[in-house]
């Protein structure tokens, strides 16, 4: 362990610990409960903590000592509502101090809410900081589990350096372009500040780009083929929509075996089975578990699957969720070019309980850098198009694990249509492709030139952590001023 970590570079190390900062800023910056659906995540860790057992039931009838917490902090009446404010005076923090002391302590209540149906490593995880300060208030332990959270930011900005340093080792100076950028992204901050099972799957995700990258540019080896089962199996245990990613990783594996059999033989497919057989294995023992205590084959699972009535229309729907309606289609989003209301605008600044957003200038002038990075990225690509061809199913793997990921967000956003337009649509469920940005990002710093590159790189690194710094006093203007 001592020699795997001494090899870890220090700029990643450097990526690592700016990423767990930033999140420990959020974690600070925002309101307990303020991000969505954190209570119903606690929920899971206390039932999980207090009882051994996980939740049971999806509706919102949580513990009496977590609902007098909300109360106490005027959660209902913050919460979707701009226009009030949070605690911030002497005299508020005291009473709700008094409120808190007085609630009954409770055990967990079977009840979690949305956050029932999801695997339960994460808040497995999160036991450990919330059995630390068993002793302190609701609030004490949610400061505390925010910080693993923080720590999970850490991992994701560190596997992304790594995937980018891979995936382009011929540009050793953009690398640190791609992992400052994404240890400063102001979305990653907010999510991983917060408890929520997205913080885990951010950086398993990244982890996961890593390993599949490492095995493209240097064969899958006996190792590789280990840590890429090992990592999907966590992932699978994290949260539900790694499922999306599960295509792309097949693919890959895949692709990685028949290079190896072409130089080494049917050996090969042993690693392949090893791969799959990691990868598999936690879903299998959910799946015997649920058959020999009479319950449905994968759990809860299996009533919050997208799947379980799909309809032709849904191809549409999806397609509408990222691009513009195909001529002769119905317009699911009428009037709405969802690519810049929903996911771009949504990236520049939306937090809280989504209802923190950017003024809409802002969200106007971010276009500006934006277009000019994907213009450089764009010309980056093309000077390098040779090496592109070679790297073709490299590529394809990552395109399937992307639209793997997008379909089944859009799958499981039509459970709600048409009473919801786009329940799903909120980027942060694409943020497992995180690592993929650091690359774009390193490549815009190289399309400008091997002169004004590193002077671009630095732009844009001071420009994410203008929009971090600027994103936080947003939260800061909308809770306490």
């Amino acid at each position: 362990m001592r020699r795997m970590v001494a090899r870890v570079p220090r700029m990643a190390v450097i990526c690592a610990a700016v990423a767990c900062l930033n999140a420990i800023s959020w974690s600070l910056l925002t309101p307990a409960f303020e991000v969505p659906d954190e209570p119903d995540h606690f929920a899971y860790v206390k039932q999980l903590a207090d009882t051994a057992r996980l939740p049971s039931s999806s509706s919102e009838d949580l513990s009496k000592e977590e609902t007098a917490a909300l109360s106490a902090l005027h959660y209902e009446k913050l919460r979707l509502r701009p226009q009030v404010r949070a605690i911030e005076t002497e005299a508020e923090q005291e009473a709700l101090e008094r409120s808190i002391a007085s609630s009954a302590r409770e055990a967990g209540s079977p009840a979690a809410g949305v956050a029932a149906s999801q695997p339960p490593l994460y808040y497995a995880l999160e036991t450990i900081p919330y059995g630390l300060e068993r002793g302190g208030s609701v609030l004490d332990r949610l400061a505390l589990m925010r910080l693993v959270s923080a720590l999970l930011a850490g991992l994701t900005a560190l596997f992304a350096f790594l995937f980018v340093r891979e995936a382009l080792p011929a540009a050793p100076w953009a690398w640190s372009v791609g992992g400052l950028s994404i240890a400063l992204a102001p979305l990653l901050g907010f999510m991983s500040g917060a408890v929520n099972p997205d913080a885990l799957l951010f950086a398993v995700s990244a982890a996961l780009f890593y390993c599949l990258a490492r095995a493209f540019r240097r064969g899958l080896s006996t190792s590789g083929a280990v840590a890429i089962g090992a990592v999907t199996a966590i992932g699978f245990m994290s949260k539900l929509n790694f499922i999306g990613l599960a295509p792309g990783i097949l693919l890959g594996l895949v692709v990685l075996t028949l290079r190896q059999a072409r130089a080494h033989g049917r050996s090969a497919y042993a690693l392949l089975a090893i791969a799959t057989g990691l990868a598999l294995s936690p879903i299998l023992l959910y799946a015997a578990v649920n058959v020999l205590s009479n319950h449905p084959v994968l759990g809860l699972v299996s009533r919050a699957s997208p799947w379980a009535n799909f309809k032709l229309t849904e191809i549409n729907y999806i397609w509408q969720l990222y691009l513009p309606a195909l001529p002769g289609t119905a317009s699911d989003f009428p009037a709405l070019f969802t690519a810049r209301q929903i996911r771009f605008d949504q990236y520049v600044g939306l937090y809280g309980w989504l209802d923190t957003p950017m003024p809409g200038w802002v969200d106007n002038l971010a276009l500006a850098p934006a277009l000019a990075i994907a213009a450089l990225c764009a010309r980056s690509l093309y000077q390098g198009r040779g090496a592109l061809r070679s790297r073709g199913l490299e590529l394809a793997t990552y395109a399937i694990m992307s639209v793997g990921l997008m379909v089944l967000i859009g799958a499981a956003s039509y459970q709600h249509f048409p009473s919801i337009d786009a329940e799903f649509g909120q980027l942060r469920y694409l943020l497992p492709l995180l690592a993929l940005l650091g690359a774009v990002l390193a490549l815009a710093a190289r399309g400008a030139g091997r002169r004004c590159g590193p002077a671009v790189g630095a732009l844009i690194l001071v420009l994410f952590l203008a929009h971090d710094v600027f994103s936080q006093l947003q939260v800061v203007a909308r809770y306490y001023s």
